[in-house]
Formats: C-alpha cells, sequence, structure tokens
C-alpha cells in the first residue's frame, strides 16, 4: 500500500525536497533539540488547537485528523468551522509587502488545499479558506482553487511520489541552505554552500 503524503510536508517539498528526508531522520528526537526559533514559534502557534483547547464550540472542529484517499494526502487541520464552511490554518505570522498584500507560499496555499480535499472526501462542505497571522491578529483569506490550480497541486503530488533523493538533486538557492535548520546533515551544503562562505571569512 503506498504511504500517505504528510499535508504539513508540502511546504517543505518546495523549500528542498532533502529536507523531507532529514525531517525523518529526528522523527524520534525532542524538537526543541533542532527546531530554531521561526519552527518553535510555528509550533507554540498550533498548540491551542492540538490540544483543542482553542474553542469549547461544538461546531468548530480543531486538530481533526483528515485525509484523502483520492489525493493519498492526510494531515490535521488547525479550526474548521461546519457552521460557515470557513477552514482556517494558523501561522504565527504572514509576511506582507509594502502595500499590505500577504506573502502566502505556495506551499501553504497546498496545504491548505490538501485539507480541504480531505474535509470534502470525507463529507464536509468548506465555502471558505484563510490563513490566520498570530502576530498581528489577522486574518487573509484565499480564493478555492480551480480547475487549472486542481491540475497543478496533482503534478506538484506526482513530484513529490516520484522525487529519489539518490537520483535527483536540485541546485538550492544558498539563502534558503543558511536559513535550513537541516544543513549540518545536507551533503549539498557541506560540500557546496559551506566552502563557498569559507573563502569569504
Amino acid at each position: 500500500m503506498e504511504s500517505y503524503i504528510k499535508l504539513s510536508t508540502l511546504n517543505d517539498f518546495i523549500f528542498c525536497p532533502k529536507s523531507i528526508y532529514y525531517h525523518g531522520l529526528y522523527d524520534n528526537y525532542e524538537k526543541k533539540t533542532y527546531q530554531d526559533e521561526v519552527q518553535i514559534a510555528g509550533t507554540i502557534a498550533h498548540e491551542s488547537v492540538d490540544t483543542q483547547n482553542y474553542s469549547t464550540s461544538k461546531y468548530i472542529l480543531q486538530g481533526m485528523e483528515v485525509y484523502s484517499d483520492h489525493y493519498g494526502i492526510a494531515g490535521k487541520i488547525d479550526t474548521f468551522d461546519t457552521r460557515t464552511g470557513e477552514l482556517v490554518e494558523r501561522k504565527n505570522q504572514i509576511h506582507t509587502d509594502t502595500k499590505q498584500t500577504a506573502k502566502i507560499y505556495l506551499g501553504y496555499k497546498y496545504q491548505l488545499r490538501g485539507q480541504m480535499f480531505c474535509l470534502q472526501e470525507m463529507g464536509y462542505h468548506v465555502e471558505k479558506l484563510a490563513f490566520y497571522s498570530m502576530k498581528d491578529n489577522k486574518k487573509y483569506r484565499i480564493y478555492k482553487p480551480s480547475t487549472d490550480d486542481i491540475l497543478k497541486f496533482e503534478a506538484f503530488l506526482e513530484r513529490y511520489r516520484k522525487f529519489n533523493l539518490l537520483e535527483q538533486h536540485r541546485k538550492q538557492n544558498p539563502k534558503k541552505c543558511l536559513r535550513c535548520i537541516y544543513r549540518e546533515l545536507c551533503d549539498y551544503f557541506i560540500g557546496e554552500i559551506y566552502p563557498q562562505l569559507q573563502l569569504f571569512e
């Protein structure tokens, strides 16, 4: 049986496919031994929904496991309002540009849309999608996926499934590598990026 893709890894795969493998190596370790400030803040952002303490209202589903056999994806939602059909993903902070337009990563959108597909397959009616930025207490809505968006999502999942760490290597942006919490394990960082940094010391 083919294993499900975790929704929480979709953005990581876009950031760097290798990070999915390295993340798996740390699965049995305490998170605080390898997470940096950004990841710790993200964990805290989800604490209230993971423990189902965000709301006492029965119509708010929180921290619920969801899955889709059709797409082969699974994960957890943050909150879903069964009355309004609004699905919300909580982030520590959604950054904005100078015009206060939210800069929402494609991986975040895939994660939320994946949650929507799971809920729909489980019989729920999802009407609205939104991200909630905890740091500034703002909600940013995104549109429901078009037919083209769905085809791109399906193609992305196919690339994810076919990626082979041993056969494929994608040149990575050095700035991303420097921010990666797995860089000390990565052969690309150690072999390519780190030597370049030493040239400037």
